[in-house]
């Protein structure tokens, strides 16, 4: 029993080594503390800095994006503005034309005016970048044609081309703005 005894004191000696820790001071554990809450307040300060800056750049884009919608609304608005300027000597011109007609009886002057104001116009719609799409005898082209029906070619050579334009199409800077209505020879 003495054995069991002293091998009991042993196992106590070792089972005391193997849990024993040191304690520190009490100032050590203050000192620590503190230097948690300085790094606690250095995290909460950087924190509320980035936060504010996220904030003010949250604002600042969302005043970017709303004065570009303005500015691009405004311009929607506006950009038709130089266009029909330069339309209205086109209209005076229409307006003449009228009133020439109520006081004249010269039926080929009339078509003489007519034809200037015709051609008046179609200088300034090429100026403007439109174009007439070619389509008269052209073969039929879906990218630039609108077949409003088909009729029987005259001959072999006429199948699949354009017989006759019901309605000019038009290309504005290589887009199509309106295709040329027409019928195809079949």
């Amino acid at each position: 029993m003495e054995k069991d005894h002293l091998k009991g004191k042993q196992a106590a000696k070792a089972g005391s080594k193997t849990t024993h820790t040191e304690k520190k001071p009490v100032h050590d554990h203050e000192h620590e503390k503190e230097k948690a809450k300085e790094a606690l307040k250095a995290s909460e300060d950087k924190y509320a800095e980035l936060h504010d800056k996220y904030l003010r750049l949250s604002a600042e884009f969302d005043n970017y994006r709303k004065r570009t919608l303005k500015e691009k609304t405004d311009l929607i608005k506006t950009a038709g503005d130089e266009l029909l300027k330069k339309i209205l000597p086109v209209l005076d011109n229409f307006e003449r034309a009228l009133k020439a007609m109520d006081q004249s009886n010269d039926i080929g002057a009339l078509k003489d005016g007519v034809v200037l104001i015709y051609n008046h116009f179609t200088d300034f719609i090429q100026q403007q970048g439109i174009k007439e799409i070619p389509a008269m005898n052209e073969p039929f082209n879906i990218d630039l044609h609108e077949a409003v029906t088909t009729i029987p070619a005259p001959s072999e050579e006429s199948r699949g081309k354009v017989m006759d334009v019901i309605e000019k199409g038009y290309i504005l800077h290589d887009k199509v703005i309106r295709y040329a209505k027409v019928v195809v020879g079949g």
